[in-house]
């Protein structure tokens, strides 16, 4: 399994609506096992990210209004790429590891801009 990243706006109602995405476009924000061996990581929550380690217990919503934050996390965790990389469980070498994370936060970051851009939020599930 793998968690998918997803941009949403809020209805006025207070529903979601997900926005749709062609079927050719990749939207994993890693492995499910990621909630907790990288995103939950106690590594990744001593960097200071909020956002990310929320994942280790539940979905994680971003609403409109902290999308900014959010991406500002995202960006500290992709200047420190090499650290998160060693410092999280790997079931492989760290290089790989490495490209895994930085090809997740690329995908989470693209998201979260084009959630900036319409006003809505970003969901990893």
């Amino acid at each position: 399994m793998s968690l998918l990243v997803e941009v949403f706006v809020r209805e006025p109602d207070g529903e979601i609506r997900m926005l749709d995405v062609p079927d050719d476009v990749y939207r994993s924000g890693g492995f499910e096992s990621w909630r907790t061996t990288v995103w939950g990581h106690e590594f990744v929550r001593a960097l200071g990210a909020r956002f990310l380690p929320l994942l280790a217990e539940d979905d994680l919503y971003v609403e409109a209004g902290d999308v900014p934050e959010f991406l500002r996390e995202v960006a500290l965790l992709r200047t420190r790429l090499d650290a998160v990389a060693r410092g999280t469980r790997r079931p492989r070498t760290v290089q790989e590891h490495r490209h895994q994370i930085e090809t997740r936060l690329r995908i989470i970051e693209e998201s979260a801009h084009k959630a900036l851009e319409i006003g809505g939020g970003v969901l990893i599930w």
